[in-house]
């Protein structure tokens, strides 16, 4: 493949997913990982990406829909039902990790002050705290992702690497019969760090994210304790998942 045809699938791609790993790249085209490297310097000569430590992003993302504020609005009533029921399986004294979902984010708002460590990387969470003297906030490293409202990247995946947690609250863009699914692979790597440095896990998923598939397969149900959802949420699926012996709340 020549480099102009490589460039050419590395923006499509990027616009599609808005940011990527240099290896989430070299697989998408089917090269080296030292040549993806020297198409997004290409490409960002050409003003249409930024490169990120380790991989790119879209100067100019295409859609909105992966906007944290954006995607706040959406199902709002029901990810405010989700955060509180959610909420109230945290016991006092517990260390939390909360992923850079927005239904996470409502887990955060319902946390009391009973809660005595937060770890995170979402931006929003980091900021709702920013002010309480009754908690301890980590915030991880990594790239300031500003639309997504997170920070990305092997810092952030080093950070979660390192921790430990008496309960990690997560979200995905999908849950089918054989697991949960994210949109980016950025996100999933920083999942998996999550997941693996805590005792409990729960997933925070609203009805829209039932029986859909999206980009990247983050994990199947094995490491995963609970899930949280809203009473719109299809019995059928959720009776698949309480079959798997998992613990499925309706909010």
């Amino acid at each position: 493949m020549q480099p102009e045809e490589r460039q050419a699938k590395i923006k499509s791609y990027l616009i599609k997913a808005e940011f990527a790993s240099l290896e989430e790249l070299a697989s998408h085209v089917g090269a080296s990982v030292s040549s993806v490297r020297r198409d997004i310097a290409a490409l960002e000569e050409s003003g249409t990406i930024r490169r990120t430590h380790g991989g790119a992003r879209m100067l100019q993302p295409k859609s909105d829909e992966y906007v944290f504020s954006v995607r706040d609005t959406h199902h709002a009533a029901e990810k405010q039902a989700i955060g509180r029921a959610c909420a109230a399986l945290i016991k006092p004294g517990e260390t939390v990790i909360i992923d850079s979902g927005s239904t996470c984010f409502h887990v955060a708002k319902h946390l009391d002050d009973a809660v005595a460590q937060v770890i995170t990387n979402s931006l929003p969470v980091a900021n709702l705290f920013s002010a309480s003297m009754r908690h301890e906030v980590h915030l991880s490293g990594g790239i300031i992702y500003p639309r997504l409202g997170t920070m990305v990247g092997p810092p952030a995946v080093e950070t979660f690497a390192r921790m430990h947690a008496d309960v990690a609250v997560l979200s995905g863009s999908g849950i089918v019969e054989n697991g949960i699914y994210n949109s980016h692979a950025l996100l999933v790597d920083i999942q998996r760090a999550m997941m693996g440095g805590a005792a409990k896990v729960i997933f925070c998923l609203d009805h829209s994210k039932f029986g859909r598939r999206s980009t990247f397969f983050l994990t199947d149900f094995e490491p995963v304790d609970m899930i949280v959802t809203d009473a719109k949420a299809p019995p059928e699926l959720i009776a698949t998942l309480r079959g798997k012996a998992l613990e499925v709340i309706l909010a």
